[in-house]
């Protein structure tokens, strides 16, 4: 499923037109991102929850030339599923 077959899907199950869902799906997404970018955690009882994961920095190796390098430590968003979401897909 891709952005517009879930648009689709909850215009019709929401009972209204494809752009509203649109327009409340990309707010929902925006929201999220907002949130995350703050350091928040969001979490939607049922289905998950979102969060900021921290890498370390670290050595690494290129492959092409077989040198060290240093790769700095970086944010990472995860999402851990929630139990109705879990029990759901099994």
């Amino acid at each position: 499923m891709n952005k517009s077959d879930l648009i689709d899907q909850i215009a019709k199950s929401a009972d209204i037109s494809k752009a509203a869902a649109g327009r409340s799906l990309d707010a929902t997404i925006d929201a999220i991102t907002k949130s995350m970018k703050k350091g928040d955690v969001v979490t939607l009882i049922g289905f998950g929850t979102f969060y900021i994961g921290k890498r370390a920095a670290r050595n690494g190796r290129n492959p092409r030339t077989g040198a060290t390098i240093q790769i700095s430590a970086a944010n990472s968003p995860k999402f851990r599923a929630g139990k109705a979401l879990k029990d759901a897909v099994n």
